[in-house]
């Protein structure tokens, strides 16, 4: 055989080079070499940009005013107890619909409509739901990527949560078409097309696993709530305690 390294020929049974003593169990090609370097690169490169993503979302200002942090504990507060609510509801229960969180998504939804109408019957009926979940989620990003403001980000999280759960009685419904729409109709008694999530699910043969897909619409949107109401609470603590340190150096 030949030395992968300097080419020289010698016996099959050489366990090292005659010529340059490279020992063949250890050798790896140069290539190998430069990937295995490029796939450690690539691994650090991950872990820093998921600690940079983590540290760009938990940012807290160095200067945190006590008027401003009070005003965020009282709307974490709030939005805490009324998240309770929200999370031992059922689909059943409508309860979700019945709030004034309903009323706040419901431009929303009518406006999406508008938007994805020219793509289509099926993207427009389906438009509705999109355009109430797009909404708070550029408000998220907004406020998270433009004005740096993280509680503000946390809370528009909330809504995109609130929104996804506000969806879930809706696509429940959409056999049984009992529930009241805009207008004081209920999709039983409206032409086809009517009700948004008959027609979608309809068209795309999944009527009946409106339920399941309810029940997922429904668990992402308590699981986003809970989220956000974790990612809100660790900005006020990261807050208080800078709060607390810039009293200290004031004093």
């Amino acid at each position: 055989m030949n030395c992968p390294k300097c080419g020289h020929e010698q016996n099959d049974e050489n366990t090292e080079c005659n010529r340059c003593g490279l020992i063949f169990s250890q050798y790896r090609p140069r290539n190998y070499q430069e990937l295995l370097r490029i796939s450690r690169s690539m691994e650090i490169e991950k872990t820093s940009f998921f600690k940079r993503i983590l540290n760009y979302m938990f940012h807290a200002n160095d200067e945190i005013e006590v008027v401003y942090f009070i005003g965020r504990l009282i709307v974490f507060i709030f939005l805490f107890i009324w998240s309770l609510k929200f999370l031992q509801c059922s689909i059943e229960s409508n309860y979700v619909n019945m709030s004034i969180m309903h009323l706040v998504n419901l431009p929303f939804h009518e406006a999406g409509h508008i938007v994805f109408r020219p793509l289509g019957r099926v993207m427009h009926s389906l438009g509705g739901s999109l355009g109430q979940v797009i909404m708070p989620l550029i408000c998220t990003l907004v406020l998270l990527i433009k004005t740096r403001d993280t509680f503000g980000a946390s809370v528009g999280f909330w809504w995109t949560g609130e929104s996804i759960l506000d969806m879930a009685p809706y696509i429940n419904d959409a056999r049984s078409m009992s529930l009241p729409l805009l207008g004081g109709n209920t999709g039983a008694s409206a032409p086809y097309g009517f009700h948004d999530w008959n027609f979608v699910l309809s068209e795309l043969d999944l009527l009946t696993h409106d339920h399941l897909i309810a029940n997922i619409a429904e668990t992402t949107g308590k699981l986003f709530i809970i989220l956000a109401l974790f990612w809100g609470l660790t900005l006020l603590i990261k807050q208080s305690r800078r709060l607390k340190r810039f009293s200290q150096v004031q004093l």
